[in-house]
């Protein structure tokens, strides 16, 4: 077989040495292609090149002006539901595996998600005015 399996459950730092050389070679792809683009890249600097380019629309106004935090506040609780609907996979393909104490888990984890979810909605943070 060309391929030998290792049944032991132990490690040494031997067994690391593939992502070495893997991340020695992503390192030295990186460094490689950032030098060649910037020796063989142009190098002319004119007062209209370095004007910022937006997608072809000229620019109006000042780029610092502040958000609505409406914006921010769904930003920040897409990603937090977002990121406590991905605990439901693991619980799901493990559903027979975890017996009647995963059950009561995630039931306790489900009540509180929609005790948030009912929260945000009653305090009016996904109303936009």
């Amino acid at each position: 077989m060309l391929l030998e399996i290792k049944t032991s459950a132990t490690s040494t730092a031997v067994d690391y040495f593939p992502i070495v050389i893997q991340f020695v070679f992503a390192a030295g792809f990186v460094a490689t292609t950032m030098f060649v683009t910037h020796i063989l890249g142009p190098h002319l600097k004119t007062k209209k090149k370095l004007k910022a380019f937006e997608s072809g629309i000229k620019s109006v106004g000042n780029a610092r002006q502040p958000f609505a935090i409406k914006y921010f506040l769904t930003a920040i609780l897409f990603v937090l539901f977002d990121v406590e609907v991905i605990f439901l996979y693991p619980w799901a393909v493990n559903f027979l595996d975890l017996g009647m104490g995963g059950i009561i888990t995630m039931g306790l984890f489900m009540v509180l998600l929609l005790i948030g979810f009912f929260y945000i909605i009653k305090s009016g943070a996904l109303d936009w005015e």
